[in-house]
């Protein structure tokens, strides 16, 4: 003789559990959703303890970007030489440039520390959507990408200052103690650029065009900033308004910051008085308000997002 078993259903708790509702049940036994976006202090928690994966990651893509190319390592250095060149060419020799003395290393430092954060955005911005296999394969703060693409940038800037400083001692400069500030100075540029890079890598995630955009807008950027030529000498003519607008621009802070810390003679007005220029006013102030509004707010930002990257 069959018997029939009677259907049991597998969402009706029973027993102590019945008439609870889900929310209810969820909170009697610890259950989360899962995926569910950890509070933003326990993500920075569980970030901290990824910090060696970071390092990790950003050094072995870091080895990996060259490996196909002939001359490997060499073109973290090359490529700011050369871009270096093509704008001493353009601006020292064709538009003879000569109200800035030593041009040469005033143009290298401000190629090099320019690119330090041109090349931290383009990277945060697809850093995300670039990675997608490993986002979606293992569990960890997706902040770790954007953070550890600014890192391989950082570490690149470091190899390149060793040929910006030959530079800038084989034209004579002497080290001076001012050459100190330049670490803090790297320092906030550096949490500038990963706030600014948490920030293009949550839009670039949901826009991919935006990687697209970005060289457009990175470039114009680049030429109102001064890296080529001398803003306080340019805008000397200029409303005030306009004149504090152009002092604020954050790539022209870090810029000016670098410079009068690996050049001070140049602005020396002993040696140079129709060249001499002071560090704007507040200029540190400026420097790390940048810095700390951008790193939180770009931190904020993409953690706000955090369940949403790698699906769809």
């Amino acid at each position: 003789m069959s018997t029939v078993s009677e259907p049991v259903s597998l969402s009706a708790p029973r027993g102590a559990d019945a008439g609870l509702t889900p929310k209810q049940l969820a909170n009697k036994y610890g259950l989360t959703i899962s995926g569910k976006r950890p509070g933003v202090f326990a993500y920075s928690r569980q970030l901290w303890g990824r910090r060696h994966f970071i390092v990790a990651f950003a050094t072995a893509r870091l080895v990996a970007q060259y490996t196909t190319a002939k001359l490997g390592q060499v073109w973290q250095v090359v490529t700011p030489l050369l871009n270096c060149a093509v704008f001493y060419l353009v601006f020292g020799v064709m538009l003879k440039n000569r109200d800035i003395p030593e041009y040469i290393p005033w143009l290298c430092t401000g190629v090099f520390i320019f690119q330090f954060t041109q090349s931290a955005v383009q990277a945060g911005t697809r850093s995300i959507s670039d990675n997608l296999g490993l986002i979606r394969a293992l569990h960890f703060p997706r902040a770790s990408m954007p953070i550890a693409f600014t890192v391989i940038q950082l570490q690149q800037l470091l190899i390149s200052m060793v040929v910006l400083i030959a530079i800038v001692l084989g034209f004579g400069i002497t080290p001076g103690a001012s050459w100190v500030l330049m670490v803090p100075a790297l320092f906030l540029q550096c949490a500038f650029n990963t706030g600014l890079a948490l920030i293009m890598a949550r839009i670039g995630a949901k826009a991919s065009d935006m990687s697209q955009l970005m060289p457009f807008i990175l470039r114009t950027w680049m030429y109102v900033s001064g890296v080529m030529y001398s803003i306080q000498g340019s805008i000397a003519g200029w409303p005030s308004w306009a004149q504090r607008l152009m002092e604020l621009n954050p790539a022209s802070v870090y810029m000016e910051l670098m410079r009068h810390s690996l050049m001070p003679q140049i602005f020396d007005p002993a040696l140079y008085p129709e060249h001499y220029q002071t560090l704007p006013q507040h200029i540190w102030v400026i420097a790390i308000a940048w810095a700390v509004v951008l790193f939180v707010a770009g931190y904020v930002f993409f953690w706000k997002a955090e369940e949403e990257y790698g699906r769809g």
